[in-house]
């Protein structure tokens, strides 16, 4: 149970990991506990979209840049209509905000939304640590929650995995809604929202695209009633191989141009039967160099993910839908960073091209799913 407390950044707080290791520091946003998996994030700025990314649910954030904080927080710029992260953890929190966009400060933020967190401890310590052993299940506490660390090593080792977790309907809408296209309307599209962020359909919209964006848990028949001219898979937090699969096989039988990124990579991944693993400890942050390697062309991208799909770099791959090859690939591990159907209109990444928060190098991805749905109209019209 976490108790929102103001003024609680003199509390001490303990983190303790699920490997018995513990990092002493001082209460940051609200007082209590908090548990869920320690992963890190590289990013330097825009953590008010990284907190705000349903991506992050279940997840304690460790940031390693070591002063967060300074800009505040203002009220353009969430991601979604809440903090999603189980827990933040920073080293050397802002005292003072100071942007003229700012309303409150992140600490106030915090504890208005009832987020445990954590700062004054060794985040460099902490990731390196992370780096070695892998993200792991972890704890936060601050005020009454203290206890001996025994106990409270306990408590996280019970604490429920991400391998296996079905997460997406926790975040995704309850209800359809619709986005309208910028200007002239030139498309429909169904995107299926399983963590979706707001800036998503926001960049299909600039390109007249009108966006329904439709329950995790839509049907094939719901997502077809909207009259698609293309098909958006979301990005999300958990486990892909939780995933239904019965949309996107449905919808890669009709050949409906379709385009998903981060967890609809791994889930169009899955459904053209390749498998997914749980990376060791992730890509999280706005700076991962990836690869397009049909351009040649080296993005800055921003990530959150912490599986990924398994398939072959070397060889193009036959599926039941056609003949799929890796598109994208990580530079700094050769992790598979997208995939491509070329027998059909159908691709993904695992990033995230929206640029929120993050580079504008990937934006170009949005043109070619636009592109996609052209040829298809057109096709149709010669038929």
């Amino acid at each position: 149970m976490t108790i929102s407390t103001r003024g609680a950044g003199r509390a001490p707080a303990v983190l303790v990991l699920e490997d018995g290791r513990s990092f002493r520091g001082h209460a940051y946003g609200a007082v209590g506990e908090t548990f869920g998996e320690a992963v890190f994030n590289t990013g330097m700025t825009g953590y008010q979209e990284t907190l705000t990314d349903p991506s992050y649910h279940r997840q304690v954030v460790v940031m390693t840049a070591p002063h967060i904080g300074n800009t505040g927080v203002n009220d353009e710029d969430d991601e979604s209509g809440r903090i999603w992260v189980a827990g933040y953890v920073v080293r050397d929190p802002a005292r003072i905000p100071s942007n003229w966009r700012s309303r409150r400060s992140l600490d106030e933020e915090l504890v208005g939304q009832g987020v445990v967190g954590i700062s004054g401890i060794d985040t460099r310590a902490l990731t390196r640590h992370l780096r070695e052993r892998g993200a792991m299940r972890v704890g936060i506490f601050s005020g009454d929650a203290l206890a001996d660390e025994a106990t409270l090593l306990a408590r996280v080792q019970q604490a429920p995995e991400m391998t296996g977790a079905d997460l997406a309907a926790e975040v995704a809408t309850k209800e359809a809604y619709v986005v309208p296209a910028i200007g002239a309307k030139k498309f429909t599209v169904a995107a299926i929202d399983l963590g979706i962020k707001g800036m998503t359909p926001h960049r299909m919209a600039q390109r007249g695209i009108e966006v329904h964006v439709l329950p995790s848990t839509a049907t094939v028949e719901e997502v077809y009633a909207v009259g698609p001219d293309g098909v958006f898979l979301s990005n999300g937090p958990g486990d892909p191989a939780t995933v239904d699969l019965t949309v996107v096989k449905a919808v890669l039988e009709r050949r409906t141009p379709l385009f998903g990124i981060c967890f609809g990579n791994q889930i169009l991944g899955r459904a053209l039967g390749f498998g997914t693993y749980k990376l060791k400890y992730g890509h999280r942050g706005i700076n991962q160099p990836v690869k397009d390697r049909s351009t040649g062309k080296v993005e800055i991208t921003a990530h959150n993910h912490g599986f990924a799909v398994d398939a072959p770099l070397d060889k193009i791959s036959d599926t039941p839908f056609g003949r799929a090859e890796v598109s994208h690939v990580c530079l700094n591990d050769n992790v598979v960073e997208g995939l491509r159907l070329l027998d059909q209109p159908a691709f993904s990444v695992q990033y995230h091209p929206e640029a929120a928060a993050g580079p504008h190098d990937a934006a170009y991805l949005f043109d070619r799913f636009t592109s996609l749905m052209n040829t298809a109209q057109m096709e149709d019209q010669r038929a």
